[in-house]
């Protein structure tokens, strides 16, 4: 009698079992996101969902004008393996590899890799690695052989096209607001079409707009400053293309650290202008002088200044017989945080957002890791790729201030703010 209760028992356990199985031939339901920003960091997220999850998500990237509009389309696009120190040391070494990935996977044809000189003052006259320093003002020694360089606004724009062919939609609006279930979770987003958007996972990836959206939409204080900063590019440098060196400069006399990023195409990129502009606040809201990447305009003064700079460094004027003239005048702007290092991570208290930005001077270089190590958290609730907890959103509020420019390791390289 004992045995026939316990095969009655394990009959009906069985069909119970059977009875939940779901039928192979039912649809999956798939995962909704929703990822804010068309830089290179919500570009790379959506790229990295749809490839290791295409089959689990469906993905829209929300961008109010175009893709690379702002610092992703108008930065250097310098790649160090080895810079990092600390918590960003995994995130150079794991995103360096990815960039080369990249780059072959999409046939991104900027990139490349480089040697870095440092560049200094100098009344010696010593022979230099790049013919086109003006060895009677400057020395240019050796600084790392493990960097690289890439053309921000092509990767940007290929991982977009590879994340639309794997199933992303790309929509041109901007995002206006917010909707919370019962239960405190994210679910639509509102757009300034006056459309909305359901979703069960949000990602705010707006590099220096950021800090507002998640101060305004969930009443979070999130410290975000954008670092406005003049740049310009030169083109039709042979001599630059024939022999591509990248370049930091000490600080001189015009108040200028020039870092100089040779292009595949023969342009040169220079930043390290001086005379950044901190941003934030209701200056990055609606009706604020940098509220949209189009309305961030380079400085003349720093222009004339690095110029100055530049001329004096190079031979370009002997080599040529004509003074070389900056074909782009631009600006963008560097989003940071008080500790400088970037948020990555959950949105404290809001079930199914989350934040990646505040990448500082290492916005392009990190792109690929930040966008893949997001994908797995939204995904799988954890990162495999890199260890994402010295970057938790909620951690700002006991961190003091420091310098935030870019560092070799521990070492202060160029321009610092």
């Amino acid at each position: 009698m004992i045995y026939s209760s316990a095969i009655l028992s394990l009959f009906l356990l069985i069909l119970s079992l059977n009875e939940m199985k779901i039928d192979a031939s039912t649809p999956l339901v798939k995962k909704k996101i929703v990822v804010i920003g068309g830089g290179i960091h919500g570009v790379s997220l959506a790229y990295y969902l749809t490839k290791t999850y295409a089959s689990q998500v469906d993905v829209t990237v929300i961008e109010k004008t175009k893709i690379a509009a702002a610092a992703s389309g108008k930065a250097g696009g310098f790649l160090a393996r080895d810079w990092g120190s600390g918590p960003t040391s995994q995130l150079h070494k794991v995103s360096y590899e990815l960039h080369k990935t990249l780059a072959s996977t999409l046939g991104v044809s900027s990139y490349r890799e480089v040697t870095t000189l440092n560049v200094q003052r100098s009344r010696k006259k010593v022979k230099s690695p790049a013919s086109w320093l003006n060895i009677n003002t400057v020395s240019g020694e050796l600084m790392d052989k493990n960097t690289a360089q890439v053309t921000p606004l092509e990767l940007t724009e290929k991982m977009m096209e590879a994340a639309i062919a794997s199933g992303a939609k790309l929509r041109i609006d901007s995002a206006i607001g917010v909707h919370l279930n019962e239960n405190g979770a994210v679910a639509s987003v509102d757009l300034g079409s006056g459309a909305s958007i359901a979703t069960d996972q949000l990602a705010i990836c707006l590099g220096p707009w950021s800090g507002v959206m998640v101060e305004d939409w969930f009443n979070l204080p999130l410290p975000m400053e954008g670092v406005k900063s003049t740049s310009l590019v030169y083109d039709n440098l042979a001599e630059v293309k024939q022999e591509p060196f990248a370049l930091f400069c000490g600080e001189d006399e015009n108040g200028c650290h020039l870092e100089l990023y040779p292009r595949v195409n023969g342009e040169l990129y220079i930043c390290g202008c001086g005379g950044s502009d901190y941003v934030s606040g209701d200056r990055l809201r609606a009706d604020g002088d940098c509220e949209s990447a189009d309305k961030v305009h380079q400085d003349p003064a720093r222009v004339q200044a690095a110029a100055r700079s530049f001329e004096t460094i190079t031979q370009f004027t002997s080599l040529n017989g004509q003074k070389p003239v900056p074909a782009i005048q631009q600006a963008c702007m560097r989003p940071c945080m008080p500790d400088a290092l970037p948020v990555m991570g959950k949105v404290p208290g809001v079930e199914g957002a989350y934040i990646s930005c505040g990448h500082n001077c290492w916005g392009i270089l990190w792109g690929p890791v930040s966008g893949l190590s997001m994908a797995e958290l939204m995904m799988e609730g954890r990162s495999r790729s890199v260890d994402l907890s010295s970057f938790d959103p909620s951690r700002y509020m006991s961190q003091s201030a420091g310098k935030r420019g870019r560092k070799k390791g521990l070492s202060e390289v160029g321009e610092q703010w």
